[in-house]
């Protein structure tokens, strides 16, 4: 085969990401709930930001790349129908978008299962997965810890979660003792902070 012809086929296996990203941003104008603060498009993208990241780190492979970045578009879209078993709901929705884009089975397959991979508890079974998974929860070891859990804290008291900020906190808590990352990365660079999270909100209520 000639130079040209291959360069045409890995032309065609290159996911149009861009086209996905604006199908997934108009969804979510469309039918996002006001009371989502913190399952917005916004956490799609920082979801998105933190899987560039790693794929760059780790220099994954382009097809690999992409399944990863079109999984972390689609992750959480299930919750624009439904806030319990969202992952599920996403999965259903990934199966009837993706063979439109030209994502084969054994593509869409693999993408669902890093949708899965994000449902709490978290169990991720390989790399791919383990990153998605560090990348969802990538802000409990960062400076955005409080600023971003108070738009999940804002969500939960609409979604009757919790019912005040004592019984968020306990929650913050008893999460953050038993997630634990994944990657090296997020080891080496997230853990630490996410403890003195825990010590600050111990400190805070006297626990």
């Amino acid at each position: 085969m000639v130079r040209g012809y291959l360069n045409f086929n890995q032309l065609e296996n290159k996911k149009d990401i861009e086209k996905l990203r604006s199908i997934v941003k108009q969804l979510y104008k469309e039918r996002l709930n006001p009371k989502l603060t913190y399952h917005g498009f916004h956490h799609v993208l920082d979801v998105l930001n933190a899987c560039n990241a790693h794929i760059n780190r780790e220099s994954i492979k382009q097809e690999e790349a992409d399944l990863l970045r079109t999984a972390a578009l689609l992750h959480d879209t299930g919750v624009l129908w439904t806030y319990t078993n969202h992952e599920t709901r996403g999965i259903q929705y990934a199966r009837t978008l993706l063979p439109t884009l030209g994502y084969e089975k054994s593509e869409i397959d693999t993408i669902c299962d890093l949708i899965r991979a994000t449902e709490l508890p978290q169990s991720p079974k390989n790399t791919l997965e383990e990153i998605i998974c560090d990348a969802d929860l990538d802000y409990l070891g960062t400076n955005s810890f409080y600023t971003i859990g108070e738009t999940l804290f804002k969500e939960f008291i609409a979604y009757k979660v919790v019912e005040n900020e004592e019984e968020w906190d306990k929650l913050q808590v008893n999460f953050l003792e038993n997630h634990h990352y994944f990657t090296d990365f997020c080891k080496e660079n997230r853990e630490s902070k996410k403890q003195v999270r825990i010590k600050e909100i111990k400190a805070k209520w006297g626990w």
